[in-house]
């Protein structure tokens, strides 16, 4: 009898561990945006896969899974248990039915999960844990007017894989701004720490442009335990303003600020006819793209030819906004002496905040034209421009047809001749052919021996001034050549090291009087004379934007009153180094360690 009872204890005890699986929750009630973790155990060794979860991604978001297994003996009996721990996140509030869970061939019994409505997080002040904020700097722009639009992230809490929305609209051009600013704010006595996300935007359509509210998922710590959050903001609505009617001008540009700045340099100390000089033209506009800014076409006139380069455009980025700027650079070349008078400058533009047009202005300096050398001028021309000046306003504005493309007007080296050269704006002398007819008239013959006599001496004189100006030619430059750039300014450091040494030490004790003569020596060295002949070759040889555009700036205050004091070179310095090592220098931006890295 006691055998039986052993062996029937056995039986019993075989039966009770059958292979089954068991899921459990930890808690049956949750709320909105709350954590629930399930545990699925087995107490077999062939669970194949492992649990198939593929039946509750329709109601549950699965955050994470995990395993773990156990072994233990009993009797001469091995048992083998394996436990799986899965967090879910509940995708809407209501009753929901977690479904048996298949593990190899066994399934567990279904489970019941209530999940209400979330209350807001609160502190122990009432003030919410998160908040989203969404505004834009205007809500009536214009076509092509720049909205800053700004997202601001209240925490008074540690955020756990925050993630953010971006706004957007198909009629919205969006761009983001700088970095993500920081600072910290008290409300009603909570501390938040409020991150801030700046985006710029430029409506390409009239009418309204619906931005939905943004949002932000993270997960965060409670007294009550983990909880995942999504905090949204409120809606914004744009309603955008064609372009007025009263607008006539074809290139539209919405803005409220637009300087403009027009130069003239002379490339010698005493420019005459035929010098060339270089009118620089500048345009800057806040909250445009400088592909917005409007190209200016200036025509040549009887006075002076103009020969235009292509002009370049730049758009800046700040907390403000964004910044176009536009450079233009016009060779000119004067054909008439006197005061050169160069055209107004004008941009038009269309004021948001007035709703008003407006205009920016800027006039170059006036240019003294000196003539050519000996005032050779022929009287019957200086005649006629006499009378064309005298019907013609604006010093001969008589406009002809701009050139495209920039030429080199003038060149340095003169070409060599087998006769003397004729000075400019003087016919070529001519044999004299004088035929005398006899005159009846006795009274008249000593006129006409008078006549051949002044002739003749005329004759001799041209011919002496010729010869006496070919010999001074020939003591001054006996091959006619112009020096090259090795005479005329040779080198004073001994390689390009020592030479990039001084640029960089010129740059750092700002130090603009010598600015030039460093880049140019430097430059020399490292391209060779031939190639260059002045800071636009280092822009051209560079290839790089952001050191041009210093060099530009630089050459800016140059032309200034007080150079000494407005000019830094510590950034000329920075890009200088980043250009010849080729290893950027770290901003200061990307040296701050950000709070929330995947944000």
């Amino acid at each position: 009898m006691q055998i039986i009872a052993f062996v029937t204890a056995l039986f019993f005890a075989h039966l009770a561990h059958a292979d089954q699986v068991t899921a459990a929750l930890d808690k049956n009630v949750v709320s909105e945006n709350e954590i629930v973790q399930l545990t699925i155990r087995t107490d077999f060794t062939n669970t194949g896969n492992g649990p198939d979860l593929s039946a509750l991604k329709r109601d549950f978001e699965i955050l994470s899974r995990s395993q773990n297994s156990q072994f233990s003996f009993n009797l001469g009996t091995n048992q083998a248990l394996n436990f799986w721990v899965v967090t879910l996140m509940p995708k809407a509030v209501g009753n929901f039915q977690i479904p048996p869970i298949k593990v190899g061939e066994k399934a567990s019994d279904p489970l019941y999960l209530e999940v209400k409505p979330a209350q807001q997080m609160t502190d122990r002040n009432g003030n919410p844990l998160v908040m989203l904020k969404f505004h834009a700097s205007t809500l009536e722009p214009y076509v092509q007017q720049q909205v800053l639009l700004t997202l601001e992230l209240y925490t008074a809490v540690p955020l756990q894989n925050p993630s953010m929305s971006n706004p957007n609209h198909p009629n919205l051009l969006t761009e983001r701004l700088i970095d993500d600013q920081m600072r910290y704010e008290d409300i009603d006595g909570t501390s938040y720490q409020v991150i801030t996300r700046e985006y710029v935007a430029f409506p390409q359509r009239s009418g309204t442009i619906e931005l939905n509210n943004q949002s932000i998922e993270a997960i965060v710590n409670t007294r009550n335990g983990t909880r995942k959050i999504n905090i949204k903001s409120l809606p914004i609505t744009l309603n955008a303003l064609p372009i007025p009617a009263s607008y006539g001008n074809s290139n539209w540009l919405p803005t409220d600020a637009v300087a403009v700045r027009s130069m003239v340099s002379n490339t010698v100390s005493n420019p005459r006819i035929g010098d060339t000089l270089i009118w620089e033209i500048d345009i800057t506009a806040q909250g445009v793209l400088g592909e917005q800014l409007p190209t200016l076409n200036f025509a040549s006139t009887r006075a002076y030819k103009l020969y235009p380069t292509s002009p370049t455009y730049e758009t800046n980025k700040s907390i403000n906004g964004v910044s176009g700027h536009e450079a233009m650079r016009i060779e000119i070349v004067p054909t008439q002496a006197g005061p050169l008078e160069l055209p107004i400058v004008e941009v038009t533009y269309w004021d948001p905040i007035s709703r008003s047009i407006k205009t920016a202005r800027a006039n170059a300096q006036v240019i003294d034209i000196a003539p050519l050398p000996n005032g050779a001028v022929d009287s019957n021309n200086t005649q006629q421009q006499s009378t064309e000046t005298t019907h013609t306003p604006n010093n001969g504005s008589t406009e002809i047809p701009p050139q495209s493309t920039s030429v080199a007007p003038i060149s340095l080296a003169k070409p060599k001749a087998k006769s003397a050269p004729i000075p400019e704006g003087t016919e070529e002398p001519t044999d004299l052919n004088v035929v005398l007819t006899p005159n009846n008239e006795s009274g008249s013959s000593w006129k006409v021996i008078l006549a051949t006599l002044m002739l003749g001496f005329g004759v001799a004189g041209i011919g002496a001034w010729l010869w006496m100006r070919r010999k001074a030619n020939s003591r001054t430059n006996p091959k006619g050549e112009v020096p090259t750039l090795e005479e005329f300014a040779p080198l004073t450091s001994g390689n390009e090291d020592a030479a990039y040494q001084q640029l960089l030490h010129s740059c750092r004790d700002n130090d603009l009087s010598t600015l030039r003569l460093r880049l140019l020596e430097w430059a020399r060295h490292r391209w060779g004379d031939n190639a260059i002949r002045g800071v636009d070759d280092i822009k051209r040889l560079s290839n790089s934007p952001h050191l041009t555009q210093l060099l530009m700036e630089a050459e800016l205050v140059m032309y200034s009153s007080s150079a000494s004091s407005q000019w830094h070179g510590d950034a000329l310095a920075d890009a200088l180094e980043e250009y010849v090592t080729g290893q950027p220098k770290p901003s200061q931006a990307s040296q701050l360690k950000t709070l929330y890295p995947n944000f």
